[in-house]
């Protein structure tokens, strides 16, 4: 060194970190590569992609390797298996209350899934009415928590009236409103 140059200080953390990345784009610069951020290479993939190729361990990010949550392995072995379409319906009729909501759920119930049509039984013929001018807004419910083609109509009962039918001697015909014939 000779006694005409400004001592510059050490630079350190941050600082350093720009000067090495001023210098690298200028030697970028000089050999007449394009030189920006965030731009991609030509060919794809680029660095990203050729590390996570390379690596074999785990690393902080989350892995296949990793310890995965019990329902995401049900469900990939359900999948695998062929027996998405069974656990869709058991879900519908097993957790009906998180599928349709408290409300609904306190005050109706499905009875039975079958060629995609679902059997729900109202607890009034209130509700029975209710629930069919809701229809459409169940469906798309059930279409989110399931998936779509699982449900693709519902048949919607109310209670049922009491039966006349009672008892072994029973005599057919029209019941009570036959008496004044």
């Amino acid at each position: 060194m000779t006694g005409h140059e400004p001592e510059q200080p050490e630079l350190k953390g941050i600082d350093l970190a720009r000067r090495a990345l001023e210098e690298a784009r200028a030697a970028a610069k000089a050999n007449g590569k394009s030189v920006g951020q965030g731009r991609k290479s030509p060919r794809g993939g680029g660095v990203r992609a050729l590390r996570s190729r390379r690596r074999s361990w785990s690393g902080a990010g989350p892995d296949d390797r990793d310890p995965q949550p019990f329902g995401a392995l049900v469900s990939a072995v359900s999948k695998q298996r062929g027996w998405s379409s069974q656990v869709s319906e058991g879900t519908v009729l097993g957790r009906w209350a998180d599928v349709v909501g408290p409300d609904i759920a306190s005050h109706a119930e499905p009875t039975g899934l079958r060629d995609g049509v679902l059997s729900v039984s109202a607890e009034s013929t209130a509700w029975a009415t209710q629930l069919r001018m809701m229809q459409a807004q169940i469906l798309a419910k059930i279409a989110a928590a399931v998936g779509h083609g699982v449900v693709k109509s519902l048949r919607i009962t109310g209670p049922t009236a009491p039966s006349w039918r009672k008892g072994e001697r029973h005599i057919p015909g029209r019941g009570p409103r036959d008496t004044y014939g």
